[in-house]
């Protein structure tokens, strides 16, 4: 039955854009009869998730297939069934969120463009995640990222959006060839490409250049550092329930790919769980390092993506290692962690987006320095933002306190050991923590910034309230990470499930036994009880104080806007830290004479790999291309002369 129900689901999320494109654009009727045909396949798709998790067991369907090579085989399986249910609620979430804001009546050059190729995306994702044939993975795969880069594109009106598609695009062709060739590999090593039959190829020669080829591939669609170059610029430029739905789920499809690699190896080499573990460290630190340093709200919050699958490889780095050294607590910690954190931060990130999504409708800018004092204006999404921000940074009483616990005692165990992988543990818990302090100071930052102080611009004056549509989906992620955050042990058999579902042959302790899941979530609904009793002992007294008094001005007759600390001065000292890493380029005022000239100081720190290594690249390898332009002159005879030559030289060369 879960079978069925997924495969309803994708032929339901494929064609619901379908009546959209057969309607006049002015007409409501049919954008909601899209948004309801995508919200009944992600109901299919929950459902089939919810029922191979309750089961703790996967139901599957093969069929022939007239394609070379290929076979229809599909199968809801634990570790499937946890991405499956992400994909389903975010995605639907995101619909009804676009209904309010990209309406095809304001929208009429890309309105219906969108939704009918947003659909396309929800059925890869769960297309891919179910197929067990390489063939049909790769289907899923290429019909996500080529209407993903519909979705990026929207607005192609605009140059810079047009240059983060093609980028985009450039990187997904590379990551799919990887694919292919890592599916060449497991097809000749094992015979078939069977998903299923991966296993015979991991006992071969052909093992790491089939993983490296998957980390590859995989880590692109990821966003790990340094393969994360195409993914700041889509996810600040798209549409921001499309920027929820990349960061939510998108993105989660290249760590699905290696917890799928990985669990086809029952041996894996140490080396494997190092290399995870290494690009965690680098991701998580310096992901949040390259956003402490942003000044546009959206790429802030995508440079955290980049943090967060930081602290999903560390997990999975665990439960690798514990998997090749033979200790089953560090693969149900590890690995249970890496998967609640999967979960986590599809909903705190889809969160943060929609919150951004609805400052950008309101004020029409995502530049943090133009924002400021929205809290008295957009009470209800600053709350919702709030939300977010203390859950994507791990603090109690909500859910990315959980996952990031989890992780934290795979590493404490495994750096604990005495013996084998330790030091990799005992150097990624301290990195983990500083991630963790960093995205603290950051979410400070951006949280004061954009709702607190005064407005900064005319813009963050006139902003209003989001309407219904934009805040319910907000709502009712924000309750899905307090649900998380204090419900935790009730998630606990369906992790354990997806932990037997990665290592069969591993006898892995449940996690009540390992983590203590029961105390934390009583820990943190004592605390929300507690600032629930606060807020109803305070509010009354806050409400009723005397508002007329003034405050100490420190001289200052008439305090502007301008006296605030800005989004780049109240980052500067973490910075400097790393500006090893970071490189931040500033732009001095030139102030001279007592009595100077109106001036301006502007900061700018580039992508170290995208501006410093390919840009520069790439402009050269025009430059050459250019310069051999003069030889093109459009003759037939002047083409023959160069083939003449070239035979000639190569005679003589031989």
């Amino acid at each position: 039955m879960s079978v069925w129900l997924v495969l309803t689901a994708i032929a339901l999320t494929a064609t619901s854009g379908l009546p959209g494109l057969l309607c006049p654009r002015e007409t409501r009727a049919f954008e909601r009869l899209c948004t309801a045909l995508l919200t009944l396949g992600a109901a299919c798709a929950a459902a089939s998730s919810v029922g191979a998790l309750a089961r703790r067991g996967g139901a599957a369907l093969s069929a022939p297939w007239p394609v070379p090579g290929g076979h229809l085989a599909v199968e809801v399986d634990a570790l499937a069934a946890v991405f499956v249910l992400q994909i389903a609620v975010l995605t639907a979430l995101g619909a009804w969120y676009g209904l309010g804001y990209w309406p095809q009546r304001e929208r009429a050059a890309n309105g219906r463009k969108l939704r009918a190729f947003y659909g396309v995306v929800t059925a890869g994702m769960l297309l891919l995640t179910v197929a067990r044939s390489a063939v049909l993975f790769l289907v899923g795969w290429e019909s996500m990222a080529l209407a993903a880069f519909v979705l990026v594109s929207t607005e192609d009106e605009r140059p810079e959006v047009r240059e983060v598609g093609y980028l985009y695009l450039l990187s997904t062709r590379f990551a799919t060839l990887c694919l292919f060739a890592m599916f060449a590999l497991l097809g000749a090593a094992s015979g078939t490409l069977d998903l299923r039959g991966w296993g015979a190829a991991m006992a071969s020669p052909a093992r790491d250049a089939i993983f490296a080829l998957g980390l590859c591939g995989f880590g692109l669609k990821a966003g790990v550092m340094p393969l994360h170059v195409w993914l700041p610029g889509a996810h600040a430029n798209a549409p921001s329930h499309v920027s929820a739905v990349m960061s939510g789920v998108l993105i989660k499809t290249g760590v699905y790919g290696l917890v799928r690699l990985t669990a086809a190896c029952a041996a894996p080499p140490p080396w494997w769980g190092y290399a995870l573990v290494a690009l965690g460290v680098l991701s998580a630190v310096l992901g949040v390092g390259f956003a402490l340093a942003q000044h546009d709200l959206k790429r802030l919050l995508a440079y955290h993506s980049v943090e967060n699958i930081g602290i999903i490889l560390l997990g999975l780095g665990v439960a690798v290692l514990g998997r090749s050294t033979g200790h089953p607590a560090l693969v149900a910690l590890g690995l249970a962690g890496a998967l609640l954190h999967v979960w986590n931060h599809g909903l705190f990130k889809a969160l943060l987006f929609l919150s951004a999504g609805a400052v950008l409708y309101a004020t029409g800018t995502r530049e943090l320095d133009r924002l400021g004092g929205l809290w008295r204006a957009m009470p209800r999404t600053g709350l919702a933002f709030l939300v977010g921000s203390v859950a994507i940074c791990g603090l109690p009483p909500l859910n990315g306190l959980v996952s990031e616990l989890l992780v934290y005692l795979g590493l404490f165990r495994l750096g604990s050991g005495g013996r084998g992988p330790w030091l990799a543990g005992a150097l990624a818990a301290p990195a983990l923590a500083l991630a963790g302090a960093l995205a603290l100071a950051c979410f400070v930052k951006v949280f004061g910034v954009v709702f607190l102080g005064s407005p900064r611009s005319s813009a963050a004056e006139g902003a209003r309230e989001a309407g219904p549509l934009l805040l319910l989906p907000m709502a009712l992620l924000a309750g899905g990470c307090a649900v998380v955050g204090l419900g935790a042990p009730l998630l606990a058999p369906a992790l354990d499930a997806a932990v037997r579902a990665w290592a069969p042959e591993v006898s892995a302790p449940t996690l009540a036994r390992v983590a203590p899941l029961g105390p934390v979530s009583a820990a943190s609904a004592a605390l929300l009880a507690a600032l629930a009793f606060a807020a109803a002992l305070l509010g009354p007294l806050i409400r009723a104080a005397p508002r007329a008094q003034g405050t100490w001005d420190c001289g200052y007759a008439a305090p502007t806007a301008r006296m605030q600390y800005t989004a780049s001065s109240f980052a500067e000292l973490l910075v400097g830290l790393f500006a090893w890493a970071l490189r931040p380029t500033e732009q001095l005022p030139s102030l001279q004479g007592p009595f100077p000239t109106r001036a301006s100081y502007h900061s700018h720190v580039p992508d170290a790999v995208l501006d410093r290594v390919l840009r520069p690249v790439f402009e050269l390898i025009y430059r050459v291309f250019e310069s051999l332009r003069p030889i093109h002159r459009g003759s037939i005879h002047l083409y023959i002369l160069y083939i003449l030559g070239t035979l000639v030289a190569l005679l003589f060369w031989r």
